[in-house]
């Protein structure tokens, strides 16, 4: 019968345990790039780029021209010959032509309006990719919040274990004289406190959790286990920032309006050819419907446009400049930022250096406070205190220890790994 249970509680465990997802940060970091709603805008921008592209290759393609209109002359051409036999037209006249045009040389003003259209959703997909890296330091806060609450969950029930143990003891104590009486109702309104922070580190892990779970769109539960990550920071001078990639796309469109500028003025060659029915046709001697046509070729050539064109140039010239100021400033300012970080690295690490001679001095206080309470010569309440201050000790500790790894996922992002 035991070793049913046994076996019973065993699968139980083995079930819970498996049911845990094992989260870690780098995961986030894949997930909310994959799942955040933003990037639907990918494929969006792709469809409407094809589009774009499809309606410029069609310039290529011959246009159709389907005209007609009815018209009436206060005058026509007569022929002014007494008894010359030739009616003049008609006052009121009618024409309906289909006509058609086809591009032969346009100095290649399609390809380059295409490379400008590539050019722009490169940009735009760098953008988007420049958002989603941005989302990654909101990650990181959520992520070490996570971890934060789960460090100071546990070290309530480690200080919850330790009072409900010295609750028995001092019992004891009572029942037999050595303690005094009231010393377990001190504790026990002390393990009501610890409840009620428990309650409320579970209610702020289920904020955390469920916003971050709204981020990388993957379900996220309270008994989920989030793996501490193993950081260094990178202290080489490389950035490797999405952003640095977008300030060159930007610059290579610029390059690619420059020379679709270049080839606003080049000339154009057309072949025309229409054909239709009118009163009078091309004869307009003859007073009644005739078909007709014609064909032929155009050439359409802008020798002088009042130098807009150069204007136009000179003005994307400035739009490098400032491009080229834009990634100055990004460079400033994120030096500035790992700077900032790098201080913060080093200063909390000189705390926590700290934390560790004081929770061991602690521990030797609370050591000694527990042999005095034993033998009566303290209080419950002093007890606690000495425990208390171990907590607060050990709670900042592991505050620091979160935060020194915050720093550091913060640098790696801003640097840029």
């Amino acid at each position: 019968m035991k070793t049913t249970f046994y076996i019973f509680v065993f699968f139980l465990w083995t079930t819970h345990s498996w049911s845990q997802q094992q989260i870690t940060l780098e995961e986030c970091y894949r997930l909310v790039s994959k799942n955040y709603p933003l990037v639907k805008q990918k494929a969006l921008l792709k469809s409407k780029n094809n589009l774009e592209l499809d309606a410029i290759s069609t310039g290529r393609l011959p246009q159709f021209d389907f005209d007609v209109y009815a018209t009436y002359l206060s005058d026509v051409t007569q022929v002014p010959v007494p008894n010359s036999g030739i009616e003049p037209p008609n006052n009121d006249q009618y024409r309906a032509t289909l006509s058609v045009n086809q591009l032969i040389y346009n100095g290649g003003f399609i390809d380059a309006s295409s490379k400008v259209k590539s050019a722009q959703l490169q940009t735009q997909q760098k953008q988007l990719e420049v958002s989603l890296y941005q989302l990654k330091q909101q990650i990181n806060q959520l992520y070490f919040s996570i971890l934060l609450t789960d460090e100071i969950y546990n070290l309530l029930k480690a200080k919850e274990t330790q009072l409900q143990s010295k609750l028995e003891e001092v019992k004891s104590g009572i029942r037999y004289g050595t303690i005094l009486p009231s010393s377990d109702k001190i504790i026990e309104a002390e393990l009501l406190k610890i409840n009620q922070q428990l309650e409320e580190i579970n209610s702020s892990k289920k904020v955390l959790t469920e916003t971050l779970s709204a981020f990388i769109g993957l379900e996220i539960h309270s008994s989920d286990v989030f793996q501490k990550p193993e950081l260094a920071t990178n202290l080489s001078p490389t950035l490797q920032r999405p952003e640095l990639d977008l300030f060159q796309l930007k610059k290579e469109e610029i390059e690619s309006q420059e020379e679709l500028i270049q080839k606003e003025n080049a000339p154009k060659l057309l072949g025309f050819a229409s054909g239709g029915i009118g009163n009078p046709g091309l004869n307009m001697l003859a007073n009644s419907f005739e078909p007709f046509y014609t064909f032929g070729l155009k050439l359409n050539w802008n020798v002088f446009d009042w130098n807009s064109n150069k204007k136009k140039r000179e003005s994307l010239i400035i739009n490098k400049d400032i491009v080229d100021n834009e990634t100055e400033i990004f460079h400033l300012n994120t030096s500035i930022e790992l700077n900032q970080y790098q201080s913060e690295i080093d200063k909390i690490t000189n705390f926590i250096t700290i934390d560790s001679e004081i929770i061991q001095l602690r521990k030797d206080v609370l050591l000694a406070t527990e042999s005095q309470l034993r033998h009566g010569l303290i209080t419950s309440s002093t007890y606690i205190t000495e425990v208390t201050n171990l907590y607060e000790a050990e709670n900042t500790f592991v505050t620091h220890s979160i935060q020194l790894e915050l720093a550091k996922a913060n640098y790696n992002i801003t640097k840029g790994n």
